[in-house]
């Protein structure tokens, strides 16, 4: 069994595939000093719940992470509980997927997940929007090529903005509201983050296509399904695209014995 784990800035996602069929998932909290030894603990855990454990039948593991600490801690972790090394998304691990970002090594690790799994599973041109703690736009062309993105605010930090600039601005659910004509507040903030989040999505896909031609537009992220009933744009949802990313990943750079 393969054990694929998506370290964001704000969750984590964990997920088990056996064969390439995800069978079970979680999420949790990024805590970026977690130690190897809590990041055992924690894990074990979720594996215990199901009846599993890291001895018993975890042969792989598949690491996208943007918080180096984190990273660390889960090399460590896997180093020292599965006495083998994951195979970590970051330059040198084959991907499959020429980059053609001015720096290649500037590309998030889940963007490059998202956009192998979009395009092994779309083809391409193809746009993968991503709503986490930023909400971005990968573009992949016809030819499997990364070729660069957008990134935006994402809408925890937009609502946490806007409620810490504006005195008499609340924090809010963050929810569609009954109207893009609010009647409240409350509303109208929900209006803005929400039903402004789609029009930009909206947007943002417009004018990349003018450039790339008509692509496929997938939606990924924990808060996509808030945003994605809203759009126009958007043609699949994936919420689990950056795991199976990883484990296309991790077959492109598995050991024959592995």
């Amino acid at each position: 069994m393969l054990l694929a784990i998506d370290v964001g800035n704000t969750e984590t996602v964990v997920g088990i595939f056996q064969g390439d069929r995800l069978t079970w998932h979680w999420r949790y909290s990024t805590v970026g000093a977690r130690t190897a030894d809590e990041l055992a603990l924690l894990l074990g855990g979720f594996l215990e719940h199901q009846g599993l454990s890291f001895s018993g039948q975890i042969t792989g593991v598949a690491v996208a992470s943007v918080v180096p600490d984190q990273t660390q801690a889960l090399r460590s972790m896997v180093g020292r509980y599965l006495e083998f090394q994951p195979v970590v998304v970051e330059p040198g691990t084959k991907t499959g997927l020429p980059i053609l970002y001015d720096n290649p090594k500037d590309v998030g690790a889940d963007r490059i997940a998202n956009a192998v799994a979009a395009f092994a599973t779309y083809g391409g041109p193809v746009i993968v929007v991503d709503f986490g703690t930023a909400t971005t736009f990968d573009v992949i062309s016809a030819d499997g090529e990364y070729l660069g993105g957008v990134i935006t605010p994402g809408l925890k930090i937009s609502a946490a903005a806007l409620a810490e600039a504006a005195a008499r601005l609340p924090v809010v659910e963050i929810q569609p509201p009954r109207s893009i004509i609010a009647r409240s507040t409350v509303e109208s903030v929900q209006a803005g983050l929400v039903l402004g989040t789609a029009s930009m999505v909206d947007g943002v896909v417009e004018r990349i296509a003018k450039e790339l031609g008509q692509p496929t537009v997938i939606a990924t992220g924990g808060l996509a399904e808030l945003v994605i009933a809203q759009c126009a744009s958007v043609d699949h949802h994936e919420p689990w695209l950056t795991l199976e990313g990883l484990r296309l990943i991790f077959e492109r750079n598995a050991q024959p014995d592995e």
